[in-house]
């Protein structure tokens, strides 16, 4: 059985907050439908959709086939986003094809209040920072549970060429982590991820440039030096907008 969205009614506030007043609660996979369907706002007809990877993406993927007609295409961050924007019908573009997105939605593991994230949970880190590099606008869609004041409770994701893992392990461990390799897993870059524990990261710009400066680390999934731009964050009352300062 499938579950039928709440109802809403919404409106968009004076500082930019779009106010969903929801009529039943909601379960948290209704919340990220919710922060999925308020970000279809931001697509340009005419344009092509940078797209993100995730349970919450997922969610943004089927909104966007019911307006597969007004968009030219959307590139994919990973494999997997990629095989259900074909089985929506929509066409693909490769990044290489590409030289702007006018926006790029995708979900996020944490959030702080400056809109930079962790992502990397499902392991396409490096391709959602690559789109994301090029896009105008980064609009993230979550749930309330991904909002932080500090990262690092949720293990960062590193990908890593395979060949480096023990050695880029020691030096993870250096900084003060706890780095585990997520054994049985390959990206689709076919490397590594190591997922470092217990960190607390209140410079996340910073922490982000030292560990781009390790040999043998392909991407990190601190996204500091490019967040968002926008977080359209679902909580039970309704989505909230916030913008980056």
């Amino acid at each position: 059985m499938t579950s039928t969205p709440p109802d809403t009614s919404c409106s968009f506030g004076k500082m930019q907050h779009l106010h969903c007043e929801y009529s039943v609660e909601m379960t948290q996979d209704e919340m990220k439908q919710a922060a999925a369907e308020a970000a279809l706002a931001y697509v340009e007809d005419g344009s092509i959709v940078g797209v993100g990877t995730g349970s919450t993406a997922n969610f943004f993927i089927d909104g966007l086939s019911r307006m597969k007609e007004r968009i030219r295409g959307a590139v994919a961050s990973s494999e997997a986003s990629a095989t259900l924007l074909s089985a929506h019908g929509i066409k693909l573009f490769d990044l290489n094809e590409v030289d702007e997105l006018l926006v790029y939605v995708d979900g996020a593991d944490e959030i702080n209040p400056a809109l930079a994230m962790i992502k990397g949970g499902g392991g396409a880190l490096t391709r959602e920072k690559i789109v994301a590099a090029i896009a105008r606008r980064f609009v993230c869609i979550c749930d309330e549970s991904k909002q932080v004041d500090v990262l690092g409770r949720f293990p960062l994701p590193i990908e890593v060429i395979p060949v480096a893992t023990t050695q880029v392990t020691r030096r993870l461990a250096a900084l003060g982590g706890r780095p585990e390799l997520r054994h049985g897993f390959i990206t689709d870059n076919g490397n590594v991820i190591i997922d470092v524990h217990g960190l607390r990261i209140e410079q996340p710009a910073a922490f982000e440039t030292t560990l781009n400066q390790i040999v043998g680390i392909v991407t990190n999934g601190l996204f500091a030096h490019r967040g968002a731009d926008t977080l359209l964050l679902a909580t039970p009352q309704g989505v909230r907008e916030l913008h980056a300062a």
